[in-house]
């Protein structure tokens, strides 16, 4: 994997050095996700002394989030972040409002990241294409697009919405099932995966599109 971009979670913080030695740029992920699905309680204070060796461009950190939580919860989690906000993503959950995604995008950070929730979990539904066309409609009208990330989005890289970056554990995994697997250009599995994603690209444009009037917030 040397030469990639590369996500280390906080849930896995030893892996962050070797990561930052060998990689073009590293996401430092806060870990909100695998905490909130295994119910483990996290010490912010930790995470921030822990991303603050490594952030510095090209390697940023996710600010803290609280899945399922109010936006105020998650409002008040950003005014607590004591690093660079142009290192830092902020995260918008589609189930918080389209006047929210505005907002945090004003912020000043340096990236959006987009946070699959509530109703709109499962990426890739019908449900979550529209909230997703939604979001952008909102964005594009607000101005030029900011970085938009897409949390465990590498599914949906090279469709039509012009996310900047995205991540997934799908390249780890398959590697740790298939091991001894076979690719048509004989290559590792991980990289034979990575090469396979690198050359799925996203739009860079998005043009408004109409979205069904119910469904508007």
């Amino acid at each position: 994997m040397a030469g990639k971009h590369l996500c280390v979670s906080f849930m896995y913080p030893k892996l962050a050095r070797q990561a930052k030695h060998i990689s073009q740029s590293v996401m430092f992920d806060n870990g909100a996700f695998s905490m909130f699905t295994q119910n483990i309680e996290v010490d912010w204070n930790k995470y921030y002394s822990w991303v603050e060796g490594y952030i510095g461009h090209p390697n940023w950190a996710v600010v803290p989030d609280v899945i399922d939580g109010e936006e105020e919860d998650n409002l008040a989690l950003i005014k607590e972040w004591p690093h660079r906000e142009d290192c830092a993503a902020v995260v918008w959950h589609l189930s918080e409002s389209i006047d929210h995604l505005l907002k945090l995008s004003d912020l000043g950070f340096g990236k959006l990241a987009f946070g699959s929730s509530g109703e709109y979990w499962q990426i890739g539904s019908d449900r979550w294409e529209r909230r997703i066309d939604m979001a952008f409609n909102a964005l594009a009208k607000n101005g030029p697009l900011p970085w938009c990330h897409m949390m465990r989005g590498l599914s949906v890289g090279g469709k039509r919405w012009p996310f900047a970056s995205a991540d997934s554990t799908s390249i780890c995994q398959q590697q740790n099932m298939d091991v001894t697997k076979s690719t048509p250009e004989s290559l590792p599995v991980a990289e034979y995966l990575a090469r396979q994603i690198d050359s799925s690209q996203c739009p860079v444009d998005w043009n408004v599109k109409p979205v069904q009037q119910d469904l508007v917030a």
